[in-house]
């Protein structure tokens, strides 16, 4: 994974309603969300959370697939795991006392 993109993601998680939209996705897994209920739940204008939605699909985050007339929004599998993963993957790279990486610390909770 590339910094930009990896920024990007961040980027977008960062805005309280994606962040807010993302985990209401999150809460299905990867069987995915009609995005009228996606709406209910946050409470936006249709065309916001179109808007919110479309920065979330660019940075990968989330795809959709529409199902007859319902468009349902989920999870790309993966996307948020590879930024984690990108993030701590020089954990103590240039600490030599250093015993534990943050991955084995993530992992024990």
């Amino acid at each position: 994974m590339e910094l930009e993109h990896v920024a990007k993601i961040l980027k977008e998680l960062g805005h309280p309603v994606r962040l807010t939209i993302y985990k209401e996705i999150t809460k299905v897994g990867y069987s995915g969300i009609p995005v009228g209920d996606i709406q209910a739940k946050v409470n936006i204008p249709a065309s916001t959370l179109t808007h919110h939605i479309s920065s979330l699909v660019s940075a990968g985050l989330i795809k959709q697939k529409r199902e007859g007339r319902v468009l349902l929004c989920s999870l790309e599998c993966g996307a948020l795991e590879a930024v984690i993963e990108y993030l701590t993957s020089e954990c103590c790279i240039n600490d030599q006392t250093c015993s534990n990486t943050l991955t084995d610390s993530i992992d024990q909770v």
